[in-house]
């Protein structure tokens, strides 16, 4: 019965993008449906095969030694400010980014991460049916970040039109960046977070081609990325730190004014209408959460946690649903965990619209317009994602 609920939910999820969509006649269906056959595909690869097993622990090892180094400069630093067998959450979850900034900082300077960019994005470009620039930059958010992939392409942002543009950002907010897969891995199960890391590459891909459907001519298919201001080895090494830094203390704050605010907001609702406002969020989110194959009994309480990903940021939601308090079945953890990888959210408009307006005005002020169809589109990304490896758990 499951099989026949998520494939009945992969099927509202593109009649949702579909009702959005800016031009239904020109929206080609079959690179759509083979892309869908690949996330199927991939799923079952990674999550239900030896082979697979053996990528995701290679990658989840390989991701605990990093942190494992991250935590020899964490522990130099700020050592004993912990209680023994304590693990604070800044301290071993956020502080490493500061590490794997590092470490992509290094990649970008020895020109690895943008042959591996522009390889990718061009076998992207091969299988989507969309430019070379629009799956550059898909693989390039992934590695890079939303806000600083947009660098990388600043050259070509005045020259794009309303369409391409919005597939650029939305591709930015649909996936991940690499510097904090290691901080996701600490919370959820690292199958999950790589699953979803691929899954959401193609179907950023899948949503923007239903909602925002163009055809990029040969002349305007050209990819110009704008190289970094040459710095020394150590001039780069010292901005990727503070650059992690930041990311680390942003998330930070944005975690403690987040959590404190959903911890007040609930306490006023359970005053007034002895319901908490996750509990209502989860009433209204629990039919999605039932249309991704998540079984009726445990559709409130993970319709709570996919409304807080959205009204708050993935990092809140990650911690409550690693708790442990909902004792979710294996498979709604699963499904949950890939729906959570990625940056579908309120917060991210404001960051994404920033990053743009920084580097074009004019364009920031067009993302400005169309960043609730943005967050629309990232989320049904988020769903489907997880409808997906709802089919194979």
């Amino acid at each position: 019965m499951h099989y026949v609920i998520s494939i009945l939910g992969i099927l509202i999820v593109v009649c949702a993008a579909w009702v959005a969509s800016s031009n239904r006649k020109e929206v080609k269906f079959i690179p759509i449906i083979v892309m869908i056959a690949i996330q199927i595909t991939l799923s079952i690869l990674l999550l239900n095969t030896e082979f697979g097993l053996i990528i995701i622990q290679g990658i989840s090892k390989v991701f605990s030694k990093l942190l494992d180094y991250a935590n020899e400069g964490v522990t130099f630093v700020f050592g004993g400010l912990a209680n023994k067998g304590e693990a604070p959450f800044f301290l071993t979850v956020l502080l490493p980014i500061v590490f794997i900034s590092v470490l992509i900082g290094i990649l970008q300077y020895l020109k690895i991460l943008p042959l591996l960019m522009r390889g990718i994005g061009w076998l992207l470009s091969k299988v989507n049916g969309m430019g070379k620039l629009e799956s550059y930059n898909a693989v390039a958010s992934l590695m890079v970040g939303q806000s600083e992939v947009f660098i990388t392409v600043k050259k070509q942002l005045g020259m794009l039109s309303k369409k391409r543009l919005y597939t650029l950002c939305a591709s930015a907010m649909s996936t991940v960046s690499m510097s904090i897969v290691g901080a996701y891995m600490t919370m959820l199960d690292p199958k999950y977070v790589v699953t979803a890391l691929v899954l959401n590459l193609f179907g950023g891909f899948i949503i923007a081609s239903i909602i925002n459907p163009y055809e990029v001519k040969p002349s305007e298919d050209i990819l110009e990325i704008q190289n970094a201001e040459k710095q020394s080895f150590f001039e780069m090494l010292g901005e990727y730190i503070l650059d992690g830094f930041k990311v680390a203390v942003i998330v930070g704050a944005m975690l403690i004014g987040f959590i404190a605010l959903m911890a007040a907001i609930n306490h006023v609702f359970e005053l007034l209408f002895s319901i908490s406002f996750q509990q209502l969020l989860g009433c209204l989110f629990a039919p999605i959460a039932f249309m991704m194959g998540i079984p009726l009994s445990e559709a409130v309480n993970a319709g709570g946690i996919m409304a807080t990903k959205l009204v708050t940021n993935e990092f809140v939601a990650m911690l409550d649903l690693s708790k442990g308090t909902h004792h979710f079945s294996d498979r709604t953890l699963g499904i949950l965990s890939v729906f959570l990888v990625s940056f579908a959210n309120f917060s991210s408009i404001g960051i994404i619209t920033g990053a743009v307006k920084s580097l074009n005005e004019k364009q920031g002020n067009v993302v400005a317009r169309f960043s609730l169809k943005l967050l629309y589109g990232a989320t049904l990304v988020s769903i489907l994602s997880g409808t997906i490896v709802s089919i194979i758990l």
